[in-house]
């Protein structure tokens, strides 16, 4: 298993992206799930082990979709842990249970996420284990989603601006992973999983292009089940402004070892193959993807 990443104080470096010399494809690609750069004052705050902690990781996503800007596309990556903040929620998505003062009156303290324990600040791990000791200051996390959560979408919206400037239209593909099980422990035969909001994020053609790519290379894909997609692309997908987004879940048997987060040796063809996935999407005509 890797190492974590030492902790920062400051949360210096949040976000990283990965530009091409050139951007060639008008595709923009985001993980904000893979950090993996622990704070040393959530560590100590956390009843949890690393391990367990992790597990709640989008684990090598970023690795996996890496090449991407070799081939003209650039990857968005949050550095920091979903445990820590979760970048693809509403910023103020909130458990008032979790905090020791009162909520202000904006925050969205009953969506199904905030019900889950699974808000903009997490209360479980996916395995749904508590994460932390005690009740935390309102300070901190607002201290956490001005200096990581903003970032992370003053990135994103900076990089589809210009690929709009660039292309006049922008392929957003919202890249995550799923455990290989599901409910009540259930075997999960299914490889990926496409999440257009139930047709409401991108044009029709785009995700057919992507599961049939999928499919000529052997795996199971499904959409919108059980992963429709979520805040990214509910909030970015506007396929009448240009801005086609996609979210697209992973199962994680695929490439790792669930229990020690160890890299199965079929990662790198995976990559190879998400590369040429991002070629395909690149590709498609404009005109196909102007809403109907």
């Amino acid at each position: 298993m890797d190492q974590i990443a030492p902790g920062s104080r400051d949360y210096a470096s949040v976000v990283e992206i990965l530009a091409p010399e050139k951007q060639r494809l008008p595709v923009v690609l985001a993980s904000p799930h893979s950090g993996r750069c622990y704070p040393d004052e959530f560590l100590a705050a956390a009843r949890l082990d690393p391990l367990a902690l992790r597990r709640s990781e989008d684990g090598y996503v970023d690795e996996i979709f890496e090449a991407a800007p070799r081939h003209g596309a650039p990857l968005l990556k949050a550095l920091y842990p979903r445990a820590f903040i979760d970048a693809n929620r509403e910023a103020f998505e909130l458990d008032p249970a979790m905090f020791r003062e009162r909520l202000p009156d904006y925050v969205n303290s009953r969506s199904p996420r905030v019900v889950a324990g699974l808000g903009t600040i997490a209360r479980v791990v996916a395995q749904g284990q508590e994460i932390y000791r005690e009740k935390l200051r309102l300070s901190d996390a607002m201290q956490r989603i001005e200096q990581c959560y903003q970032p992370y979408h003053r990135a994103l919206a900076h990089l589809l601006d210009e690929t709009l400037a660039l292309f006049g239209y922008c392929i957003l593909l919202d890249c995550h992973s799923m455990p290989s099980t599901g409910e009540a422990g259930s075997q999960r035969h299914v490889d990926f999983v496409l999440g257009d909001c139930h047709g409401s994020a991108c044009s029709e053609s785009l995700i057919d292009t992507a599961q049939a790519w999928l499919a000529e290379q052997g795996y199971i894909v499904v959409r919108n089940a059980p992963y429709a997609g979520g805040y990214t692309t509910r909030h970015y997908g506007r396929p009448v402004a240009g801005i086609h987004a996609m979210q697209i879940e992973i199962n994680r048997a695929l490439y790792m070892n669930e229990l020690n987060m160890a890299r199965k040796p079929f990662l790198p063809a995976l990559r190879d193959q998400m590369a040429a996935l991002v070629d395909a999407l690149g590709c498609i005509e404009p005109r196909r993807l102007l809403p109907a």
